[in-house]
Formats: structure tokens, sequence, C-alpha cells
């Protein structure tokens, strides 16, 4: 199993803090030739680093952010390796029963949602919570006005409070536009859908900080947005 430990973690972040800020790995990692797609049961993936200083945050801990990356992040990147390596043993096996290994496929759907959103929370994080002019077009071609956005958005997210789950702005590749989505989990992300902005509502990524108040865990979220990352992604996914 690949151990997260803080030595681990100090590295990831000291990278993080050299490494341009590009948010969008998942998009750059499907536009790679198609001779290069990797091992579909690589036992290999490790974390990726944050791409922000933890410790300069508006109103969210460092104590908060690095225990959040390094125990339910890391801990689903270690547990994604396990599950793949059990998967080759598993899928070798020829009397073993269909819904036996589906049970693993589960497990996989439940640790690749949870890495790949995770990475998405994270990168679109380290920001002053501004965004441009172009952007606010964007979002008020879609939903009328930047404000009922972040007023739908935040309404959500407010709804998660208390239990667990995910808001997404995302766009959707079949109907071309703009929408937030909930998800009670990481394995109902949206169909066709590219993820522009992403937040965590788990109680993990705000308990420690706020206790049972999420509201004001979604305030500092908003504060804290890396809008350029989110302009980024949105750039890339409406070239297709």
């Amino acid at each position: 199993m690949l151990e997260i430990t803080r030595r681990t973690m100090m590295k990831g972040m000291t990278l993080g803090a050299v490494l341009p800020v590009l948010g969008v790995s998942s998009l750059a990692r499907a536009q790679q030739n198609l001779s290069e797609i990797p091992d579909a049961f690589a036992t290999d993936y490790v974390a990726k680093p944050l791409s922000f200083d933890p410790t300069a945050l508006d109103g969210l801990s460092e104590r908060l952010m690095t225990s959040h990356w390094q125990n339910n992040y890391g801990g689903s990147v270690a547990a994604l390796n396990v599950i793949k390596q059990r998967l080759v043993a598993a899928l070798a096996d020829d009397v073993l029963p269909a819904y036996v290994y589906n049970d693993l496929k589960r497990e996989h759907l439940v640790r690749t949602g949870s890495v790949v959103l995770h990475e998405f929370y994270f990168d679109n994080m380290g920001g002053n919570g501004a965004r441009d002019g172009e952007l606010d077009r964007a979002l008020g071609s879609a939903f009328g006005s930047a404000q009922t956005w972040e007023k739908e958005f935040r309404r959500i997210a407010a709804g998660l409070g208390g239990g667990s789950g995910w808001v997404m702005l995302g766009w959707n590749t079949h109907t071309s536009t703009l929408e937030n989505y909930w998800m009670a989990d990481h394995m109902h992300a949206p169909a066709a859908v590219r993820p522009i902005l992403v937040m965590d509502m788990y109680e993990h990524s705000y308990h420690m900080d706020f206790g049972a108040a999420a509201a004001q865990y979604i305030d500092a979220f908003v504060r804290n947005i890396n809008w350029n990352v989110a302009a980024e992604r949105l750039s890339l996914s409406r070239q297709g």
C-alpha cells in the first residue's frame, strides 16, 4: 500500500509551490497521444502535490488542508492502488464469481471518484475569489447572472452540510452549457460533464475548523477559489 507520510506530504507541498498551477491535469492527460495511454491496471498512482501554500488561505487552516490532503485524498490514492492490485489477481481467477469481481469494481469506482474529485477540488483553490469579466459573462449567459450562479451553487452546498457529497460547476459537453450539479458521493458524477469548479462537502473538508457550521466553510471556500484555474478548464472544455 502506498503510504502517505508527513515527509511525502511536505515534499508534495514544496513541489506544489514551484510547479505551475494548471488545474487541468485530467484534461491534459486526456489529450495525450493514444500510444501513451497508461495501463488500466497500473498500481503506481502517486498523490498530486498541492498547487498552493496551505498556510496562505483566507479562513481555512493549514491543519485542515494538510489533514484533508494527507488522510482523505492520500488515503484514497493508496486504496486505489491496492484495489487495482486485487483486480489483477481477481481477473486471473477464472472460477471467481462475477458478482465477487464486481464488489472490487464498485470499490474501484468509489476510489477513482474520490481521487479525481479531490484533485479538481484542491487545484481550484488557492486564489482570492475574484473572477474576471469574461468568466462573469459566461456565467451570466448560462445562469442569467454570476450572482444567480453563486446563489444556486451555495444553496446546493448548504443542502449537503452535515452530510456528504460534492458540488460541481460543470461544462455539459452534450448540451453545451454550464450547470451546477449535486452529487451525493464519489460515484455519481453527471454524465458528459467536465468539471470547472469542484467543492468538497464531506464533513472532513471543514469539521476541523468549523465543527457543524458548514455555512462558514462555504463562505471560506468561495473566498479562496482560484478562478484562473476554472477559466482555463472552461476554455479547454469548450474547445472539445
